[in-house]
């Protein structure tokens, strides 16, 4: 098991190991792969998203990581959310015609939901599926729950699958809506109040 003491904040000279870990933990993703069905759509894609989607995290010093990568967690501090611009200009590139009403209706959707207040967002979080099973996840949400807190702030996520959605609630969060818009599957916007 992994204690919260081996998490560390990782530097911005190792966000293409970061990249490579979220883009492993996320291979069978249902929300990613509804979006980018094709395994050469996924692995020339996923990876360019993953910066501008949750990359703020490495400019403030909260990207956390545990065991020598096998873990990564991309908190993004109060004030800071994903850079929109080129996520809309990659999904322009990268979704199909077709499929475009779809994942703008879902982003659309997201994009409503997530609260306004502050507070701590995990746009990402994932383990290489080698190292799956040993308590990394956990480690990696708790070490950041702590630092929300102690700033006496919330959490909020948004969980792509039900085996997640359990994680999240174990430590403490609740599912406030549901986000899914045409052939999309499910996503469940969660929220965790601070801890005194």
């Amino acid at each position: 098991m992994v204690t919260q003491q081996e998490i560390e904040i990782f530097a911005t000279a190792d966000e293409e190991r970061a990249v490579a870990t979220i883009t492993a933990a996320f291979a069978a993703d249902p929300v990613v792969r509804w979006i980018y069905p094709d395994a050469n759509q996924y692995a020339t894609y996923w990876p360019r998203f993953v910066v501008p989607f949750g990359g703020g995290a490495l400019r403030h010093g909260s990207a956390d990581v545990a065991e020598d990568f096998a873990g990564v967690a991309l908190w993004l501090p109060p004030g800071v959310g994903p850079d929109e611009e080129p996520i809309v200009a990659l999904l322009e590139e990268s979704v199909a015609a077709a499929e475009k009403e779809d994942a703008y209706g879902f982003i659309e959707q997201q994009s409503e939901m997530h609260p306004h207040e502050p507070h701590w967002y995990l746009p990402l979080i994932g383990v290489d599926p080698a190292h799956q099973g040993r308590g990394i996840g956990g480690a990696l949400l708790r070490h950041a729950l702590e630092r929300a807190d102690r700033d006496g702030l919330p959490a909020y996520l948004e969980a792509t699958t039900e085996r997640n959605k359990a994680l999240y609630q174990r430590h403490g969060f609740e599912v406030v809506g549901v986000i899914q818009y045409g052939a999309s599957p499910p996503m469940w916007p969660m929220w965790r109040e601070p801890r005194r």
